[in-house]
């Protein structure tokens, strides 16, 4: 870390014990808490500036460090003695892995010999670092963490057919490292819409990022809770497939997704205030002039790094995430169910069976366009293809039926026993 300039108040301390009291360096480092090394060097400082004791009492602590810590050589106020680093370079490479201010330092002096210290070249990166944004001093490694949340802002959409307005919201991902934004449009917040916007996400990105940060929106975090959130069963379905962790922010926290937040912020600026006079009559038309918009918004360098988006998530985020799965996710939901006492389940108007042993047990359905399956304590019980008529039944699920074949061919009369519907045995 940088050393501290010492204070006015103790440098006046410092001159006080020296000339009034006629106290050895070493006895006045000792009485000020300072090193022996910084007596030394305020008493030289002070013979340089031409000064004498006692003081002016008009001068002011501002005007006495002016004069003691006043440019030597010469040089005029603001310009550099020494080669002067890349300050926006060092920035980007500190969101390496591993990259730390020392080696980056060590790196310097290997090419400007006669270049700054250590503490100077902290000192003066942090004052360059001082002028960013806040969010931008927040420091993600590369390829660590995809923020995603929705915008504020809506955008009508008009029915063509019917000329009906209709509200579409904006979802919006920022990678943290390089800050490479994606955003679209989607009928709702709902589970469907929240989960396709990830996949589109990623299949943008060409990659997969090691940590996902949500807000705490009900599509994707079931229960708020920073050591145990409950996330939703699809949701977490999306992050195994994609080998991928779900981290939600805490609650009433806003820092936790800065990131997202500064995102939003750009895409209502750059992107929707855009669109602002034009009228679409279609999603589809509507996400056609985002996708426009975004590739401009990667493209466009940054006022404080001088570099684009792009070119950030090329150098950083892009080698640092992992690949995509090679087979695409199945969207499938889960729900919750009691097995009646025809050891049928519910699922959307049709019942399916399942073993009737499991009467009355609690059963977890996995529903997916084509199939369902159906899970006990872990295990799956069932499997059926998806049936569409509402009060209809599917039996004899095909993962049990060579099962209960197999209990029923000690019967004399196999194929009449095959012919009976599954269940308890009926008492005459």
């Amino acid at each position: 870390m940088p050393a501290e300039r010492v204070s006015m108040r103790r440098v006046r301390e410092i001159l006080r014990l020296k000339f009034e009291c006629g106290r050895s360096d070493r006895a006045i480092a000792v009485a000020v808490s300072v090193a022996r090394s910084t007596v030394q060097l305020c008493l030289a400082r002070f013979g340089a500036a031409g000064l004498s004791w006692p003081l002016p009492a008009t001068l002011t602590e501002q005007g006495l460090e002016a004069l003691l810590f006043a440019p030597l050589g010469g040089s005029t106020p603001g310009q550099r003695r020494k080669a002067e680093p890349d300050w926006a370079a060092v920035h980007r490479e500190l969101r390496r892995p591993g990259v730390t201010l020392l080696l980056l330092w060590e790196e310097y002096r290997a090419s400007h010999a006669g270049g700054y210290g250590y503490s100077r070249w902290c000192e003066l990166y942090r004052s360059w670092e001082a002028r960013l944004s806040p969010t931008m001093r927040q420091v993600h490694a590369a390829g660590e963490r995809l923020f995603v949340d929705y915008a504020g802002q809506t955008v009508g959409v008009v029915d063509g057919s019917t000329g009906e307005l209709r509200t579409a919201q904006v979802f919006v991902a920022v990678l943290g490292a390089s800050n490479y934004t994606y955003a679209e449009a989607s009928w709702t917040q709902s589970l469907p819409d929240w989960i396709g916007s990830h996949v589109r996400t990623l299949d943008f990105l060409g990659g997969v990022p090691r940590q996902i940060v949500p807000d705490n929106l009900r599509a994707g975090v079931l229960r708020a809770n920073w050591y145990e959130p409950g996330i939703n069963p699809t949701y977490r379905d999306l992050a195994a497939h994609y080998g991928t962790a779900i981290l939600p922010t805490r609650v009433r926290r806003p820092r936790d997704k800065a990131k997202v937040e500064a995102g939003v912020l750009v895409v209502e600026r750059w992107i929707l205030a855009r669109l602002r006079h034009q009228r679409f009559f279609s999603l589809a038309a509507l996400n056609a002039a985002i996708a426009a918009l975004v590739e401009d918004l990667n493209a466009r360098p940054m006022r404080k790094l001088g570099v684009s988006r792009r070119q950030l998530f090329e150098q950083l985020d892009q080698p640092a995430l992992s690949a995509l799965p090679s087979e695409p996710f199945v969207y499938a939901e889960w729900r919750i169910r009691r097995v009646a006492l025809d050891y049928h389940v519910d699922i959307e108007g049709h019942y399916y069976s399942v073993p009737h042993r499991l009467l009355r047990e609690q059963v977890e359905a996995r529903v997916t366009a084509r199939t369902i399956e159906l899970f006990h304590k872990g295990d799956r019980v069932a499997v059926h293809v998806r049936g569409g008529a509402r009060g209809r039944h599917t039996t004899l699920p095909s993962i049990c039926r060579g099962r209960i074949d197999g209990m029923r061919s000690g019967r004399s009369n196999g194929s009449a026993a095959r012919r009976r519907p599954l269940g308890p045995r009926r008492r005459d």
